[in-house]
């Protein structure tokens, strides 16, 4: 799947700043909702209910917090790169600075779990993370997200 099929460019942050991992999320969430007109604790509530799950910090400074999400119609994400990386409790311990936050639609199919996977994908790979990490700018955060 495609990342530009649910990663606009400006859903694309760059140097957000961010104190800890709760109000981060809620961040996260009042942007996705403010562009998809739903209401921010509801999407924050499920964002959060997933994360108690066991955290998405993936390890090597990325998270990727998602959560299905009801009546949402297709994949939504939202692209942070943090401007200091912040405690995560990820799976190596090190702290995060790059988020993709992504909304799925509650009900279960494979175009769903493509995107999770597509965003997993090229948030492990080495010189995507080194190019993110370099971007001088959202464009190009958004550019190296999706090449």
């Amino acid at each position: 799947m495609n990342i530009k099929e649910f990663l606009s460019p400006s859903d694309t942050l760059i140097d957000l700043r961010s104190s800890d991992k709760i109000r981060l999320l809620q961040e996260l969430a009042r942007r996705a909702a403010a562009a998809l007109d739903l209401e921010p604790e509801w999407i924050s509530a499920e964002i959060l209910k997933r994360e108690a799950l066991g955290s998405t910090g993936t390890g090597g400074g990325v998270a990727i917090p998602h959560a299905r999400i009801q009546g949402l119609s297709k994949s939504f994400g939202v692209l942070a790169r943090l401007n200091k990386p912040i405690d995560f409790n990820a799976i190596d311990g090190r702290p995060v600075d790059l988020v993709f936050l992504l909304l799925l639609p509650a009900n279960p199919a494979g175009q769903q779990l493509n995107a999770l996977a597509s965003v997993a994908r090229k948030l492990r790979d080495p010189a995507c993370l080194r190019d993110l990490r370099s971007s001088t700018g959202a464009p190009s955060l958004y550019d190296v997200m999706t090449a």
